[in-house]
């Protein structure tokens, strides 16, 4: 278990390697006018110089030899034990499984209320009701007048529901705009539906975890709790359809293999191609990913996720109107399709189902159904007669009634949606009749359910249907609806203690289906303009992420739901991909009962196997934790606070001395952590003094530049020190909750713990905000890790203070980086600028700036390509190609690899963009691309570099006992470079390089 110290500098305590680039040949021009060679044992001085004050100025500001000797006074009383992998993933899977269960038999409690009030509910077709629409609600006419279904409707701000004005008492109800509002069966519905508003509330007090509760109606309408005010759209439209939606779909139906036949012959043109168009589109759209389905022409059934379904989309564009209609060829291999995949296994092995639209039929081709779906007809027709021509409705219903399925008529694009729906009530009879009230999880989807303010946030969806109880009804097998509640991905998360899994661990579940349920690194947005869903996010498979599993063992092994461990090396970015880290996991998978998900646990071999416990006595650990430079993660769960109304309010620090209290037994908290984080509370104290008298002590122009110091521990404690005010930071949004890299969050530790966390103890490591060319000034960190815990400090240091080098040496340098005919840079270990004298260039990658020099340093060795892959990718392509949008795409063909224009492809959205001219589409990819890391093992080297007229000479030499330092300087006059007594430096590990590199023009 490590602690982290953050600062501007650092010093590394074991070799380095100095890259001397010469012209052969050459001398430098002094500042005099005299030529003067660059001797080995200058450079050597300025390395020493310069690290000898960043190792002084870490040191002072981060009180990292004051931690060590405090954890050497407690060691005493520190135990180290193993994390058992598979005990803990088990455990977890009981916390996720009590955790859905409670929203399930929420959603129980619904299912028995809503059967009970239809039970009891007389139909009345002369109701008159006044109910709370959701669009309507508040609204008034010219006059000041309520609007019919528009009653006033008491709306407060509440914080559990991010602040959006709600009514905690009361439900409202949303009918589709393409709905009559007060249509009798709708009347009816929201009448005995009015029952709910009692169990809504008696839920939301039961578990105040929970957040939007519902009711899906099989007429059409939503009713929804909390009430809220619904807004259409600029067109004053609401396209809301809840029996469009897949929890309504999953729970409504059973998983099915469904067959589509179009008929393409010539009679179907102009407006009916098109209505038989939207017809595939709108079934299409009510098949979940449990679904297997094909549209005849082509040979191949496929599951029905996003990118088969959008595939099939884009051939429907391409249908054309011709030829004969032959329908008895077209069922027998509909038949035959289907036959085949029921035998084999290889489909939902449930309903099966032909989907027929045409617009009419010359037969009843009873011989076909005679030869493969009689007598048992387990396959169900659905014939769909487009136009309004009648002549063929009759062979048609045939067709349905003879093989218990459905007909109907589609006369005009609006009749689309509501014709199409009514196969899933047919589908549905057998649940129905059977009382098979079945929950069904939906797989993750982004929702902005919380609001715009929060932006989309992770869901997934508890559903059950509700069916008619009625005896006169009952054996026709009538589906009332569906009730469900979201539950935020972020609510799993927090049955997941993170300071379990270590720095690099973290857990991870999937669907029945291999896709991802939650991952970190899952990526369900991308950036144009404004956070956008990507098309396929929410069927990411596992295999995706995890793809060094050539083979697919963690992922089928949790598919079939079983309980083991796995192993493998991995590659794993931070940093948006820019950094990249090298592990060996370790995979403990179990499933969650009672759901169709199962649950990973992955622990990085090292530090995240074993856990760090201290002792320490509860009224000191309190007194520490109570100091106003303390603070706990955000995100983590100290104590659920959301058990109880009364505790909701309370802050993690307040909710943990109310536990130690013990003066409310129903508050539950993490008795392990709690004491993990009292212990650091203690060992951690004695920073605050020290820092406070830096502060005291600190003059007007000593260490200028320094502005903050900050420690983390993987209890998730903060301690933070300002040594400006905060108008003066250099960074208002640094480790505040806008900072989503720099904290604590629920499913990781902050990007500078992390870096530092790999680090040799006593090392530092420095970072810097990548974008940040344009402030004026520089935020940079350095992390250090103690001997038993990881620590950290940070402070920010005004450009100008590095260039301080050639005073410090007493008249020695001739040369210096106020020179204008100089550029210096600082570079770390993945080859990013940290400094240099050109602010836009902060930030970039170095092969950017110097491609030429970054290629010989790869060349020489000084570098090493690391192939990643991203499968989560967005390209932009021209609308009008054919090509597949998966083919992997190589960034060399960009020519990126050559001229190392490489910062794009690390922003988390890896865009290609089209070739051609003209009009581009959004599509997902796979892209591959490099990362770039320091070779630690290069001894020594010689290489050179042909710059237009001059010939650089490379020479690479292990120096120990050295600063961490790189230095190059380039004679801005020419392509070339010149020597120079400023350093760029390139902080390693366990050791640094220093480079300089020459060439006069």
């Amino acid at each position: 278990m490590h602690r982290y110290l953050n600062t501007t500098y650092s010093h590394a305590c074991c070799a380095f390697l100095f890259l001397l680039w010469t012209t052969l040949g050459t001398t430098v021009v002094g500042v005099d006018g005299s030529q003067q060679g660059i001797p080995l044992s200058v450079v050597k001085l300025w390395a020493s110089a310069f690290g000898g004050e960043i190792k002084s100025i870490s040191a002072k500001y981060s009180g990292s030899q004051l931690l060590q000797k405090k954890y050497k006074e407690f060691e005493k009383f520190v135990r180290v034990e193993d994390i058992d992998g598979l005990k803990l993933v088990k455990k977890l899977a009981k916390n996720m499984e009590e955790m859905f269960h409670k929203k399930a038999e929420a959603m129980r409690r619904l299912v028995e209320a809503a059967e009970e009030a239809h039970l009891q509910h007389e139909e009345d077709p002369e109701l008159q009701y006044e109910y709370f629409n959701a669009v309507l609600i508040n609204e008034v006419d010219k006059e000041g007048n309520s609007v019919e279904l528009g009653k006033e409707f008491v709306l407060e701000p509440n914080e559990h529901f991010n602040n959006l004005s709600v009514n905690l008492s009361l439900s409202v109800v949303q009918v589709p705009t393409n709905m009559y509002n007060k249509d009798s069966a709708i009347l009816n519905a929201i009448y005995w539906s009015e029952a709910l508003n009692k169990v809504f509330v008696d839920n939301f007090e039961r578990d105040s975890s929970l957040i939007w509760q519902y009711f899906g109606s099989a007429k059409g309408f939503f009713r929804q709790y909390p009430g809220i005010k619904w807004h259409p759209d600029e067109h004053g439209v609401i396209a809301f359809d809840c029996r469009n939606r897949k929890w309504y779909i999953q729970a409504a139906t059973s998983p099915k293999d469904v067959v589509i036949l179009v008929d393409v012959s010539g009679s179907m043109k102009g407006l009916r191609l098109t209505i038989a168009r939207q017809t595939v589109m709108s079934i299409l759209d009510t098949l979940g990913d449990d679904d297997f389905f094909n549209i005849i022409c082509f040979n191949l059934i496929l599951v029905s996720d996003i990118t088969n379904k959008e595939h099939f989309r884009e051939h429907l564009d391409k249908l054309s109107a011709k030829g004969i209609g032959m329908l008895d060829i077209a069922l027998t291999e509909a038949f035959l399709l289907l036959s085949d995949f029921n035998q084999t296994g290889r489909g939902s092995i449930c309903s099966q189902a032909i989907m027929l639209i045409t617009d009419g039929a010359v037969d009843t081709y009873d011989s076909v159904f005679e030869k493969y779906n009689w007598p048992d007809r387990k396959v169900r027709i659905f014939p769909y007669l487009i136009g309004r021509e009648a002549s063929f409705a009759d062979n048609l219903k045939w067709m349905a009634c003879a093989n218990k399925g459905y007909f109907t008529q589609i006369s005009t694009l609006a009749d689309v949606q509501e014709n199409v729906m009514e196969y899933l009530h047919v589908l549905s009879r057998p649940k129905v009749i059977d009382q098979e009230h079945d929950t069904v999880w939906t797989e993750a989807y982004m929702d902005n359910t919380l609001g715009e303010s929060q932006g989309p946030v992770l869901m997934t969806t508890v559903a059950m249907p509700v069916f008619s109880t009625k005896n006169q009804t009952r054996n026709r097998g009538i589906l009332l609806g569906v009730v469900g509640t979201d539950v935020p991905v972020q609510e799993l998360l927090k049955t997941i203690p993170k300071y379990k899994l270590g720095i690099h661990g973290y857990a991870f579940a999937i669907t029945n289906n291999g896709y991802i349920l939650t991952h970190p690194d899952l990526q369900p947005m991308y950036e144009e303009g404004k956070k956008r869903k990507k098309p396929n996010y929410s069927s990411v498979d596992l295999s995706e992420v995890e793809w060094e599993d050539k083979d697919d063992i963690l992922r089928n092994a949790m598919v079939n739901r079983k309980t083991g461990t796995f192993s493998m090396d991995v590659t794993k970015t931070i940093d948006k991909g820019k950094r990249v880290l090298v592990l060996h996991n370790d995979y403990y998978y179990t499933d969650i009962k009672g759901t169709p998900f199962s649950l990973g646990v992955a622990l990085s071999r090292g530090h995240g196997k074993s856990l760090f416990r201290g002792n320490v006595s509860v009224e000191e650990g309190l007194h520490d934790l109570e100091h106003p430079d303390v603070a706990l993660a955000d995100e983590w769960t100290y104590c659920n606070t959301d058990l109880h109304p009364e505790h909701r309010y309370l802050s993690q620090i307040e909710a943990i001395k109310l536990y130690l209290g013990k003066r409310d037994p129903r508050l539950k908290c993490d008795k392990e952590l709690i004491h993990e984080v009292l212990f650091d509370a203690v060992v951690t104290a004695p920073l605050e003094a020290y820092w406070t008298s830096l502060v005291l002590n600190k003059s007007e122009n000593s260490d200028k530049g320094v502005e903050i110091a900050y420690l983390g521990t993987r209890a998730g404690l903060s301690r933070i020190n300002l040594f400006v005010v905060p108008e003066q930071l250099t960074s208002q949004d640094f480790l505040t909750a806008e900072d989503k890299e720099g904290v604590f969050n629920a499913d990781h530790f902050p990007l500078w713990y992390k870096r530092a966390a790999e680090q040799v103890p006593g090392t530092f490591i420095y970072s810097l905000p990548f974008g940040a060319g344009q402030c004026a000034s520089i935020v940079q960190s350095a992390a250090k890790s103690c001997a038993h815990k990881p620590v950290s400090a940070c402070h920010g240091r005004n450009r100008r203070s590095l260039w301080w080098l050639c005073a410090a040496l007493d008249g020695m340098c001739s040369i210096s980086c106020e020179n204008e005919d100089i550029n210096c840079y600082l570079i770390d270990n993945n080859g990013f600028i940290l400094v240099s004298e050109d602010y836009s260039q902060t930030g970039m990658f170095f092969g950017e700036v110097e491609g030429a020099v970054m290629s010989k340093l790869l060349s020489m060795g000084s570098f090493k390509r690391v192939t990643l892959y991203n499968y989560q990718a967005i390209c932009k392509i021209d609308a009008e190609s054919s090509a597949s949008a998966h083919s992997l795409l190589d960034v060399s063909i960009f020519k990126f690899l050559v001229e190392f224009n490489l910062y794009s492809w690390w922003h988390s959205d890896l865009t290609a963009t089209a070739q051609r001219s003209g009009r581009t589409m959004v599509v997902p990819c796979d892209t591959e691309y490099p990362a770039f890391v320091s070779e630690r093992t290069i001894k020594e080297t010689t290489g050179n570099i042909d710059c237009e007229g001059c010939l650089k000479c490379v020479n690479v030499y292990l120096l120990c006992s050295y600063p961490p330092s790189h230095s190059l300087k380039r004679d801005s006059h020419t392509n070339c470079w010149s020597i120079s007594d400023d350093l760029m430096f390139l902080f390693l590990p366990l050791y640094s390089r220093l480079k300089l590199e020459s060439c006069l023009h």
